[in-house]
Parts: C-alpha cells; sequence; structure tokens
C-alpha cells in the first residue's frame, strides 16, 4: 500500500483498514510460544488514513493491534503518522519529503510487511523481515525524502533517503535482547538509502539498499550486564518479476553486526552475516495461487557451520544458533475481491533467526530442525 499522493484519489479523506486472524504452530522452537502449542496468536488489526490538506500537502498514518506471541510483543503501535510535502513534478521528476513517524520504503517488501493481504506470505523470509525488529523496521521518528525519474528510455527510477530513529519499549527489550536484561536499549540513529530501477516496458525491477543503525544499552543499577554500543549495518540487492501468472523475487543481504561491551565492559564482537532467498509464485486461477520459497542465512559468514560460535560460548550456545534455512510452501485464496485466506508450512533449521536475538535460548530451542504452519483469514477495506 503506497503513501504517494499522486495516487490519491479526489476525496481528501481516505481510510482503510484490515483484520486478520489466524491459528499458527511451531514444534520443537519457542517461535510462537513456550509450550509449543496449536495459538490463535496470529492476529492483526489495522486502520490508516491520510488527509489531502491541498494540492502539495497531505497527512498519512496507521495504527494497528498485533499479537504474534513470541515474534513480537503484544499490544497497539502507531506505525506511521507523517506529513508528506509533494515539493516538486512534471512530465519526468517528482521529489516528494516526508517528516515525522516516517515509513521504511528501502526493501523489497518493506513498505507492505505491515498490511496482510499486500505482503507476499504470512510469514516474511526471516534474514530480511526479522519479526524481532518489526516495530523498529516499519519505520521510525525522523525524515525522508524520494525522488523519481520515468521517461521511455531509462525508465523508472526511485531514489529513497531516511534519517531517524525509533523508541524501543521494555517489552521490545525483552524480544531483542531477553528478559534477563534488566536496563534499556535506545535507537541512538538510522540512516537508510536504496535506489530502484525499472527498465523501460519491463516486468522486472531491481534494487539496492544499505542501513547504517546504532543502538546503546543503558545498564540498570542492578543489571546481569554492563553499558553498550551495537552497530548493525545492514544491505540488500534485490529483484522483483511480476508477469501475468509468475512472479519471482530474490534478496541478497550482507549484515554487520558489532557489539561493543554488554557482556562485560571489554567485551568485543564483530561479525558480518550473509543470507539470500529465492521466491516464486503462480496464478493458478483467478482467485487461488501457490507460493514457494527458499532461504538461507548465516549469521556469520566465516562460521557457517555455527561450530566457533559454540566453542566460544562453552557449549552454552549450539552450533545450530549460528544458521537459519527456511523451506517454505504456501497457497492463497480470494472468496472475494477483500476476503482471502493465505496457508503455509515451513521447514525450519537452525536458530539465527529466533528471540531473543543477543542471548539466544538454547532450553526452549533444543532442536536444530523444526517446523511452522499457519493458517490466516483476513478481510480489508
Amino acid at each position: 500500500m503506497s503513501i504517494n499522493a499522486a495516487e490519491i484519489k479526489n476525496e481528501p479523506l481516505q481510510i482503510h483498514g484490515f483484520v486478520a486472524q489466524g491459528v499458527i504452530d511451531a514444534n520443537n522452537s519457542n517461535y510462537i510460544n513456550t509450550d509449543e502449542s496449536i495459538s490463535l496468536e496470529l492476529t492483526e488489526v489495522g486502520i490508516n488514513a491520510s488527509y489531502q490538506l491541498n494540492d502539495d500537502f497531505r497527512i498519512a498514518g496507521q495504527a494497528v493491534y498485533l499479537n504474534g506471541g513470541n515474534r513480537y510483543h503484544a499490544g497497539p503501535r502507531l506505525d506511521y503518522l507523517l506529513l508528506e510535502w509533494d515539493a516538486f513534478h512534471n512530465e519526468t521528476w517528482q521529489a516528494s519529503f516526508y517528516v515525522g513517524r516516517v515509513k521504511n520504503n528501502h526493501w523489497l517488501y518493506s513498505s507492505t510487511r505491515d498490511i496482510p493481504f499486500a505482503r507476499p506470505s504470512i510469514i516474511n523470509p526471516q534474514m530480511t523481515y526479522f519479526d524481532g525488529f518489526r516495530d523498529l523496521a516499519v519505520g521510525g521518528d525522523g525524515a525522508a525524502v524520494k525522488l523519481s525519474y520515468s521517461d521511455d528510455v531509462l525508465g523508472e527510477i526511485d531514489f529513497n533517503f531516511s534519517r531517524g530513529k525509533s523508541v524501543i519499549s521494555e517489552e521490545q527489550t525483552d524480544v531483542i535482547i531477553g528478559r534477563f536484561a534488566l536496563g534499556k536499549i535506545v535507537h541512538d540513529l538510522d540512516t537508510q538509502a536504496s535506489t530502484y530501477w525499472r527498465p523501460s516496458y519491463s516486468q522486472w525491477r531491481f534494487g539496492i539498499s544499505a542501513n547504517d543503525a546504532t543502538f546503546s544499552y543503558q545498564q540498570a543499577g542492578i543489571d546481569n550486564f554492563f553499558d553498550s554500543d551495537f552497530v548493525l549495518q545492514f544491505y540488500t540487492i534485490n529483484a522483483i518479476y511480476e508477469g501475468e501468472f509468475w512472479q519471482f523475487s530474490a534478496e541478497l543481504v550482507q549484515e554487520r553486526f558489532v557489539i561493543n561491551g554488554f557482556y562485560f565492559p571489554d567485551f568485543h564482537r564483530d561479525e558480518i552475516g550473509q543470507g539470500y532467498y529465492l521466491q516464486a509464485s503462480y496464478q493458478l486461477e483467478k482467485n487461488l495461487s501457490i507460493l514457494t520459497r527458499y532461504e538461507s542465512f548465516y549469521a556469520n559468514k566465516d562460521d557457517r557451520n555455527g561450530s566457533e560460535l559454540a566453542q566460544n560460548s562453552g557449549g552454552l550456545v549450539p552450533s545450530y544458533f549460528g544458521f537459519h534455512h527456511d523451506s517454505m510452501i504456501g497457497v492463497s485464496y480470494d472468496f472475494s475481491d477483500k476476503f482471502r485466506v493465505n496457508a503455509e508450512y515451513h521447514w525450519m533449521q537452525g536458530g539465527a533467526r529466533l528471540s531473543p536475538l543477543v542471548q539466544p535460548n538454547p532450553i526452549a530451542n533444543d532442536s536444530k530442525n523444526w517446523q511452522v504452519w499457519a493458517i490466516q483469514f483476513m478481510y480489508w477495506f
């Protein structure tokens, strides 16, 4: 769902929303819950609105209620609330500026991951769209700019740039770091840029993105951990093909994660993770489609089997927390133009994308291989 002023209809006020409820089960992991039982914690309710103030300015926002079990904390949140200024446009150029809680439009599916019927699957590829970082990655408080160019020779080119930060709640801290950390995380700054190109008259679109984010941990008066700084540098290359019946997409990811402190004052870790996914969908009928995807991610490109991770932790963290692989198949059926059901099954391997990320939980995740299935009904208006 785009937030481009040029696409707003003549009515100045636009209100839309969605309700999605499902059932989900994760075996041999605490991905959803600790007792590994079938769960109804697959709830998404949202409302988004925009108001066109005049030809150049509009206000847009979205509020949601989510319950995803251990994937992220349950409750309401404001995904974005921004003022958009359509500063300049002609036949080939358009420049727009955004201020407020701006939405992340940098990754292939980052602008649609928060909308059940717009994203490719119930569970997105975790190497890029990690559920534990969901609220940080959807948007942040700051400013953004988008420059677009289009002609019959070069095609369509979009450039996005944003800077900002997010408020991290106590519940989010538990998801990211773990409940034994009694202090709080502060998101210091997030700088992102991306470029997308669609050749003239082509069904392909290509993109690259870069993200440089810094965080700090402020220990409590009595705490199990120490003041620390975190650096997350995240780079993607992606491509998507959208045909009449077939759709193909892929993303390559490189992630640099640096920890200074936390475990003890002089602790230092600097690792580069790498991964990719390949995804394909086919429209069997007008209202029926199937989807398949393979995803592979290594938290440390120099320790792909996780042996160094296990050794450095004294055996407390098993080697399979060094990687994440996912093979999935799914189906989507539209009962009408506003009512859909999605179903999917995942064969997972590894725990590199299980929360909490900084302090893995090998007791609750004592198996290298685990599975997830989910069915979700959704209605939108």
